[in-house]
């Protein structure tokens, strides 16, 4: 039997790279799946891609005003949620120095307002042994120039994650988190940053950037009841590049 047969998944971020990937996984286990995103063009083409597999809605994940009406259609369509991917997020990159003040903002306000506001709406949908997954990053450990504002709001969503487990641990919901390190996805090349991310693999021990199949398959699993013991964690994806130091 597939591991989400009859049940109900929402991805925010859900129309590129990792939450793409995840949305098809969740599919393919036998979910209905919600998938929201902001940009016209990338909805159309998720809209495109998934073929039905998936309901793909406009929604700003950083508003709380089409978070609230997001949760208030999937109240309405399906009653509860088993499983909630928090995967959508901004990069903002600069010296802090330098950084305009607005970008901040605009990293706060999506990658961390938006997941608090998500968790704020959706908890009461979420059903006894159903799961909340957020997408943080390597990058709240590595203190690293130039990602002063994005590796900020992560840390935060990492704290975040904590709060929420033992918040909602007597209700019965899980919440973990998967940390991704550098993931070859479409957002590098939009923002100009291929050079720069394909510049870290030597750094990775295992030699290559991480596909986002691969965070599907970690997100997938914290979802699913093989984690079922699991509450307050974040697993680490990076290919070792924070724990393990690369040969040659």
């Amino acid at each position: 039997m597939k591991r989400f047969e009859n049940k109900v998944a929402v991805v925010t971020g859900g129309t590129t790279g990792i939450g793409l990937a995840t949305a098809k996984l969740f599919a393919d286990e036998g979910a209905k799946v919600i998938v929201t995103g902001a940009n016209p063009t990338t909805l159309a083409a998720a809209h495109a891609e998934l073929d039905g597999k998936a309901t793909v809605i406009a929604s700003d994940a950083g508003s709380g005003d089409d978070i609230q009406r997001l949760a208030e259609r999937v109240a309405k369509e399906h009653g509860v949620v088993d499983a909630l991917f928090l995967n959508a997020g901004v990069t903002r990159y600069g010296l802090i120095a330098s950084m305009d003040e607005a970008a901040f903002d605009e990293s706060i306000r999506v990658n961390l307002k938006g997941p608090w506001l998500a968790i704020k709406h959706f908890a009461p949908l979420i059903a006894r042994g159903g799961s909340i997954v957020l997408n943080t990053s390597i990058t709240h450990q590595l203190g690293q120039p130039y990602t002063g504002a994005y590796a900020a709001s992560k840390a935060g969503l990492r704290s975040l994650a904590q709060t929420a487990a033992a918040e909602l641990a007597s209700a019965g919901v899980r919440v973990n988190a998967v940390s991704p390190g550098p993931i070859d996805t479409p957002i590098h090349a939009k923002q100009g940053l291929e050079q720069a991310i394909r510049g870290v693999i030597p750094r990775i021990a295992l030699g290559r950037l991480g596909q986002p199949i691969e965070i599907a398959k970690v997100v997938l699993f914290l979802a699913s009841d093989d984690a079922a013991f699991m509450t307050g964690e974040e697993i680490v994806v990076d290919g070792g590049m924070t724990r393990l130091r690369a040969q040659g």
